[in-house]
This record gives structure tokens, C-alpha cells and sequence, in this order.
């Protein structure tokens, strides 16, 4: 029986009207008028998969995060969170963000920060801090625990916002390029602990096809590798403005996959370059644009 749908985008369509300042920070130089960043999106993620989106630099990937999130409202069409319509009022609350830079208090602790997940979701503090502590041992972090994030790396600060993000056991995770900023080297080594998460959530298989009960995560990135190696199918959007899905491919890659190795795989490449010819146009076309 297939997986139910977690997240169903229909028909979203989101415009910023001319003196906004998304606009004027995003979009200078354009003529007066709305711009329209995303326009007639219908895209089903089943739960339990892996899904990745990505698209030319300014073509509305976090406007459809933050739309997902219930952070930001689409002018037009409808999300459904597990079956039911989103609160146009509210947030996804089945669903935890993790931005591309961490949002991690300055002044808290690492158990402090990764409790306060449980702690703004009602649950007493003192269990709180029992169930923060078990994420600390969780993500490597023994002995930071009474660290403040000025003391940690870049690395170190991304494990404690996934475990603040995983504490909650959200249904949904939506990733906004979570380790763009980091070195090649720790990027893979929180690729793959992001990975051994998702995989260790309840029974989450280990082959192609994702399970129903398993996290679903809606990733975006700019690095087709990336997305390639860590999912199950990966969307590509056009170029803006109204940029709409140009179209999605399945990666038949077996799971658990090694980062590193799966780079090797003759489909993996097979499947890179069938994409990125796909994608290189709508790069181009956006470079041309804004020229």
C-alpha cells in the first residue's frame, strides 16, 4: 500500500507586492508591479521520503519552505499537512525548520537550546532537560553540554540544531540549505548524520522505496550532489519569475548509502547528468535574466 501524502502543494502561487521589501532586497531593479516568485506549484511528498528541491539562485526553493512551514501564506492555492488543509492563521506545527543558519540562543546552553524545543511545546522543563540530555550523548556532544554556542564550531552548532529540531518528533523536517556554509569535509560528516537520523526513525527501510512511518523530509540545496546522494527524488524548479516545477526524478540508489562511495556509482552519475543537462538551462536562463 503506498505511503500517505504528508505534504500536497496545489496550484501555489505566491506574489510580493512591488514595495516590498523582499522585493527591494531581492529583486532591485525591476519594473513596478508584484513580482510573482513561485506560480501554479501542485507537488505530493509521501511520508517517510526524502525529497530535495532545487533550482537557480532566487527561484522561490525557501519560498516554498516557509510556505510549508505555514510561515509565510501562498496568494493562491492550498497546502495539506497529512490530509488536512493548513491553517492559513498558523504554523505547520507537524512539521520543525532548520535554516541555513542555526537559530540557536547565544545565551543558553547546548542543553538549554535543545530542551527549549520541548520546553515552548509545553513539556516541563526538568523532563525537558532529561530528554535534551540523552540528544547531547546522541550527537557526539558528551562534555559541551554547559558550552554556549560561541564556544562550539560550525559543525558542533549544526548537530545541536538538528537534535533541537529531532527532539520534538516532528512528522515533517524542512531543511533550508543546512550546511552550505560548511567545510567539504564536516558538510559530508553531517550529511551523514543526518542520514543515520532520518534512517534510525521508526521503521524507516533500507531500500529504495521510503517508509510510511519514517520521518519526511522536504530538503533544499543548491548542490545537485548533495541532493542526489541524500534522497529519494529531487524536484527541479525554473528559473524565476513564476518559477514552476520543470520537473522530478526518482533516485533508484539503494539505501543505507555511503556519501562518499555512492559518488562513485556509474547510475549516480547517469542520473547527475540526465538532471543537471535539465538544470543547466534554467541556470542559464536565470543568469540571463538578471543581467
Amino acid at each position: 500500500m503506498p505511503s500517505p501524502i504528508a505534504l500536497q502543494f496545489e496550484q501555489i502561487t505566491k506574489r510580493f507586492p512591488a514595495k516590498s521589501s523582499v522585493l527591494s532586497k531581492s529583486f532591485k531593479g525591476r519594473a513596478a508591479g508584484a513580482y510573482t516568485a513561485i506560480a501554479g506549484i501542485d507537488l505530493n511528498v509521501r511520508a517517510g521520503a526524502f525529497v530535495s528541491v532545487v533550482g537557480p539562485s532566487g527561484c522561490g526553493k525557501s519560498t516554498l519552505l516557509n510556505i510549508a512551514a505555514g510561515l509565510m501564506q501562498p496568494t493562491e492555492g492550498v497546502v495539506s499537512v497529512f490530509g488536512e488543509k493548513l491553517d492559513r492563521a498558523g504554523v505547520n506545527r507537524r512539521a520543525a525548520y532548520l535554516f541555513q543558519q542555526d537559530a540557536l540562543l547565544p545565551w543558553k546552553t547546548v542543553l538549554a537550546n535543545i530542551a527549549l524545543a520541548l520546553i515552548f511545546r509545553g513539556v516541563d522543563r526538568g523532563q525537558a532537560e532529561v530528554r535534551a540530555r540523552e540528544w547531547v550523548s546522541r550527537i557526539g556532544l558528551d562534555g559541551f553540554a554547559d558550552s554556549y554556542p560561541a564556544q562550539l564550531s560550525g559543525g558542533m552548532r549544526k548537530r545541536v540544531a538538528m537534535a533541537q529540531s529531532w527532539i520534538a518528533d516532528p512528522d515533517i523536517l524542512l531543511m533550508d540549505e543546512p550546511f552550505s556554509a560548511l567545510d567539504v569535509h564536516t558538510r559530508l560528516r553531517m550529511e551523514g548524520e543526518l542520514l543515520a537520523l532520518w534512517s534510525s526513525s521508526p521503521a524507516s527501510s533500507s531500500n529504495t522505496s521510503p517508509s510510511t512511518s519514517a520521518k519526511t523530509i522536504l530538503f533544499v540545496t543548491h548542490d545537485l550532489e548533495e541532493a542526489l546522494a541524500l534522497s529519494d527524488e529531487v524536484v527541479v524548479l525554473s528559473a524565476g519569475p513564476a518559477s514552476h516545477i520543470v520537473n522530478r526524478y526518482t533516485v533508484d540508489l539503494r539505501r543505507p548509502r555511503d556519501l562518499i562511495d555512492i559518488r562513485t556509482d556509474p547510475r549516480f552519475h547517469e542520473l547527475y547528468r540526465g538532471i543537471w543537462a535539465e538544470l543547466k538551462q534554467e541556470v542559464l536562463t536565470s543568469y540571463a535574466r538578471g543581467r
